[in-house]
C-alpha cells in the first residue's frame, strides 16, 4: 500500500509508487513542511541539517511539477557545494523519478566536459551541479537557463564557506526572475540571509532544529 502520509501531502501516484519501492513510509519534518509549499510553487527558505531528509523535501515536489516539453530544455536546476553531493542528489532524484519519463544530469568539475555537453545537447529536465561547472556550461551556452522553472540551493552555507557565493549569485541572476526558488542551509550567516532576501522574495521559512533518523534523501 502506498504511504497515506505522503499521499496526504499531495504527492502524485507515480512518485508514491517509487517511494513504496524505496520503502519510504513516513515523511520527515522537513518533508512534511516543505512539500506542500513547493507543490504550490512557493519560494522556500529551509534551515535543516544533513540527515533530515531535505533532498526528498525538494526533489519530490519539483519532479512532480515538471511539464512535458519537446525541446527538453532544463526545468529544474539544483546547486550543490561538492561533486559528491551533486552525484548523491542526482541519484536520489533518479530513484524518485523511476516511474516518470524525465532525464536528470549531474555536472561537476574534475570530470570530462564531453559527456556532459552531449547529454545537455540531447535534452535533460533536471540539472544538478556545482557552481563552477554550471558557470562553465552557461558561458559555453551549453546550459540554457531561459526555461528554468525552479532553482534550489542545497547546503548554501557550505557553498559560502567554499567561496562559491559569487558564482551562486551569478547563476541566480541569470535564471528567470519568475522561477521558483528554494534555499536550504544548516546555518543562516548574514551573507546567506542577504542572498535569500535578494533572490527569494517572500519565501516561506521552514526550520528544523535537529536531524531525525531519516536518510538525507
Amino acid at each position: 500500500m502506498f504511504s497515506p502520509e505522503f499521499s496526504a501531502l499531495g504527492i502524485a501516484l507515480e512518485l508514491l509508487a517509487a517511494l513504496y519501492d524505496l520503502e519510504y513510509q513516513h515523511p520527515s519534518a522537513i518533508q512534511e513542511q516543505s512539500i506542500p509549499l513547493l507543490l504550490e510553487g512557493r519560494n522556500l527558505l529551509g534551515t535543516a541539517q544533513t540527515g533530515t531528509g531535505k533532498t526528498a523535501a525538494y526533489a519530490l515536489p519539483l519532479l512532480q511539477r515538471l511539464q512535458p516539453r519537446k525541446d527538453r530544455r532544463p526545468q529544474v536546476l539544483v546547486l550543490t557545494p561538492t561533486r559528491e553531493l551533486a552525484i548523491q542528489v542526482a541519484q536520489a532524484m533518479e530513484s524518485f523519478a523511476r516511474k516518470l519519463k524525465c532525464k536528470i544530469l549531474s555536472v561537476y568539475g574534475g570530470s570530462p566536459m564531453g559527456p556532459q555537453l552531449k547529454r545537455l545537447s540531447s535534452g535533460v529536465d533536471v540539472v544538478v551541479g556545482t557552481p563552477g561547472r554550471l558557470i562553465d556550461h552557461i558561458q559555453r551556452k551549453s546550459l540554457d537557463l531561459s526555461s528554468i522553472e525552479a532553482i534550489v540551493l542545497d547546503e548554501a552555507d557550505e557553498m559560502l564557506r567554499m567561496g562559491f557565493i559569487d558564482d551562486v549569485e551569478t547563476i541566480l541572476g541569470a535564471a528567470p526572475p519568475e522561477c521558483q526558488r528554494a534555499l536550504f542551509s544548516a546555518t543562516m550567516p548574514p551573507q546567506i540571509r542577504r542572498v535569500a532576501n535578494t533572490y527569494l522574495g517572500d519565501a516561506q521559512h521552514v526550520q528544523i532544529s535537529s536531524p531525525t533518523t531519516t536518510l538525507d534523501q
